[in-house]
Order: C-alpha cells, then structure tokens, then sequence
C-alpha cells in the first residue's frame, strides 16, 4: 500500500526562511533509511502559502485568490506535481482538471528546489515545478466516483505526461482511513479518522511504499520529530 504523510505548515515555514541545517540533515538521513528499505516513493517541499493560489472552480466560473492563507481547511483528496514553463501553464491545466471533474477548489504553489536550500547554484532558466491539491470532497469515501469523470481524468493524465507536463498524481482515500499525528509537549498523539477539516496547509510531503497503516504512522511520528511541526497527516493513496 502508498501513504502520503503530509506535514503541516508552521508559522516559522511560513516566514520562508531557510530550514536549520540540521532538520535538512535529519530529513535526508531519514529519507536515505526509507530508500534502504525500499519504503521511499517520492517526496517535496512547498514554498510558503505567500507564493501559493487558492483556484475555485463553480459552475464553469473560475476564482482566484492570492496567498497568504489563514486557516484554509484544506482537506487533500488528491494532488498532482507540474514542471511547467510559467505559473499560467500551470493554471491552465488546473481549468482543464476542472473542466473534467466539474465544481472543485484547489490549492497552488511551487515546490522547493535544491538551490532554495542552497544545496546547489540555480541553473539558468530553471523548469519551474508546481504542486496543486485539490481539496476532498466531504462525501468522497461515500461515494463511487463517477465512470465519465474517471474516464476524463484518465484522458488528462495522459495528455499532461504525453507533454511532459506531470510528474506524480494520484488520489488519496477517505479520511475515515487516515490518521494524524499531533504533538503535545513533544510528545507525539495518534488520532484516528475521519476527520471535517484541516486547519494548516500543507508544507511538504513523503509518499511511503508499507505494509499497514500503523507502519505509515510510524514514519510519520520520526518525520514529524524531524521537520518540528505540530501535525503530520497520514492518508492512503486510491488504488488505480
């Protein structure tokens, strides 16, 4: 099974300053041991909410609003990583994801690279890569998706990778199999599911290979100790 295990923002990420050089540390050394065990699928960073577009779609109309974000309540039912030539390429392909799902919101916004971290001299003209979550509909885990919507998402993945365009999608399950990880005076709380909404957007994410939910929750509590946050989320990725 694949589990996505998102850490939640924090004021201190949201300045957008620079990691500790240890929780860089950390993070690889925890990412080598996930590779070792053949665990490690892909992962990312994402720049603060400042550099980030909250995208409704309703009724064929499209709304955009420019970040800084305060409480969200995003809720992520599914995500897709773009490396694209502009923030419009980007945005197009939301409305062509809108135009096969119908009504949706989503959230925006480039993901951190190496030379953000200083771990690299950015190249000239850079691919820029973009990572949207579009939020999870409350009914999502008690509902079969639709045959004709599942056809023209299908179409569209195509599409972007026959372009070049998409590097990682997938949708996760309901909340009702998720778990968070919260921590109380450093000590780490595992709340089960379903939950109505999240508070924090998401700041980066892993997406595990494991055996069982509790192995994702595993990870996710010496993640969690490793970027400090307060949150991390666990959520099954949907079977193709």
């Amino acid at each position: 099974m694949r589990f996505m295990i998102m850490h939640k923002m924090t004021a201190e990420m949201e300045q957008g300053l620079p990691p500790d050089p240890a929780i860089i540390e950390g993070v690889d050394k925890l990412v080598a041991e996930a590779l070792k065990a053949g665990a490690f699928v892909s992962g990312e960073g994402l720049q603060p909410s400042s550099q980030r577009v909250h995208i409704a779609y309703e009724d064929g109309k499209r709304t955009i609003t420019e970040g800084p974000f305060d409480e969200p309540k995003e809720l992520v039912g599914g995500y897709a990583l773009m490396k694209v030539r502009s923030r419009e390429e980007a945005i197009s392909w939301c409305d062509k994801f809108a135009a096969a799902v119908g009504n949706v919101e989503l959230f925006m916004g480039p993901v951190v690279e190496p030379w953000d971290l200083g771990m690299m001299p950015k190249p000239k003209n850079p691919p820029l890569r973009f990572l949207s979550m579009h939020r999870l509909h409350e009914h999502a885990s008690s509902t079969q998706p639709d045959p004709d919507v599942s056809a023209k998402v299908g179409a569209l993945i195509d599409e972007m990778t026959s372009a070049g365009v998409l590097q990682a999608t997938g949708g996760l399950a309901g909340t009702d199999t998720g778990a968070r990880v919260r921590y109380d005076g450093g000590k780490p709380v595992v709340l089960d599911g379903p939950f109505t909404e999240s508070k924090e957007l998401v700041a980066g994410y892993a997406i595990l290979e494991l055996p069982s939910k509790q192995a994702a929750i595993d990870w996710a509590i010496r993640f969690g100790e490793v970027v400090r946050v307060n949150e991390v989320e666990v959520r099954r990725i949907s079977e193709a």
